[in-house]
């Protein structure tokens, strides 16, 4: 048997396994240890005698509060989702005294690994066949995003109940800031007329009726491949937010670096859906690109806190997309609101370049 962390913790998993009735104490059971992308957590795989796979989740012993807390979330949130007919792992089983979490095993592909097989296999024509699965990405996503909200208690929050201009001014702008100007890039002085850009940015975001369910990461790795199919994970961060802060996510994905065209044209496909739902589609095109950008400073954040902080190299190589991203959004309709952080994107593409 491998070892996810240590005996203590293997043991604990057996024991609980056994309780409920998942193997007995004369089986064999393989614990495989698996990456956690950009997770703390502790994820691997179980294999029993009779060939029954799944996923177990732990959480991160470092701050045990803070990853109960986080187990509970993905508990009750991931039982919440599967009720409303998504497509997201079933849960097994849950242990509420150490956040474990016994997950259906979804095997290993994202539709971030679908993405790169293909770009090997056909190139720039990659688009042409992959639209479709993206196309039912977004029909997936809006019917979350409605049909998620309905019967949310916002008590299953772990982290904040709700995406609001205080999350955005200290995660986002913030985060971008502190982790990804100063911490990584060593950017010591900032104009006061960026921080007044932050603000206006984050004041148009929040116009933006927060009262659908937002997944807060759904892009081309937390989406899987499963017998053709797409299964949504990593949905442990929902609270009630509005809509197009999901949809920028996927859109503008790092990850995935989908070409404007087709953005576009997948933006398109959104509107229409979100038509055919009663919804207005000019009111969500007038706060869908403060959403986006947003989003991409929560990117930056992220990728230089998790690269140089954690690590996790990976995810530097995502960095330079995921600016010139933001370059292309302040470029558009946005440049006259954000001219500081244009410039400031723009030398922060020269300190890349070199």
């Amino acid at each position: 048997m491998s070892n996810p962390n240590n005996n203590n913790q293997t043991q604990q998993i057996l024991n609980f396994l056994s309780k409920e009735g998942f193997v007995d104490n004369s089986e064999k059971v393989i614990l495989t240890p698996l990456a956690g992308d950009g997770s703390s957590r502790l994820f691997f795989n179980i294999k029993t005698r009779n060939n029954a796979s799944f996923c177990g989740v732990l959480p991160d012993n470092e701050n045990a509060k803070k990853g109960r807390a986080e187990a509970h979330a993905a508990f009750n949130i991931g039982s919440h989702l599967k009720k409303r007919g998504l497509p997201v792992p079933a849960i097994h089983a849950f242990d509420p005294e150490n956040g474990f979490i016994l997950f259906e095993d979804l095997g290993e592909t994202l539709l971030y690994d679908e993405l790169e097989r293909k770009k090997k296999e056909n190139g720039v024509r990659i688009w042409e066949q992959i639209k479709e699965t993206y196309k039912e990405s977004i029909e997936i996503l809006l019917y979350m995003q409605i049909s998620g909200s309905v019967h949310f208690d916002r008590k299953w929050c772990w982290d904040t109940q709700r995406y609001d201009k205080k999350l955005m001014l200290e995660r986002e702008s913030g985060y971008f800031m502190q982790a990804f100007c100063q911490d990584m890039l060593g950017i010591k002085n900032f104009s006061a007329e960026l921080t007044d850009e932050f603000k206006k940015l984050a004041g148009y975001a929040a116009r933006q009726p927060a009262v659908y369910f937002l997944h807060r990461d759904f892009q081309s790795r937390n989406l899987m491949v499963v017998d053709g199919a797409l299964r949504i994970i990593d949905f442990q961060g929902g609270r009630l937010g509005p809509l197009g802060y999901d949809l920028a996510s996927l859109l503008i994905d790092p990850y995935a670096q989908i070409p404007q065209e087709v953005q576009e044209e997948l933006l398109e496909y959104y509107l229409e859906h979100l038509c055919t739902y009663g919804l207005d589609d000019l009111a969500f095109l007038k706060g869908y690109k403060s959403l986006a950008l947003q989003r991409n400073l929560q990117i930056l954040g992220a990728f230089a806190f998790l690269s140089r902080q954690r690590q996790k190299v990976f995810f530097k190589q995502f960095i330079l997309p995921a600016t010139l991203s933001m370059q292309h959004l302040l470029i558009g309709s946005e440049r006259n609101n954000y001219p500081h952080l244009l410039k400031l994107t723009e030398k922060i593409l020269r300190l890349l370049d070199k």
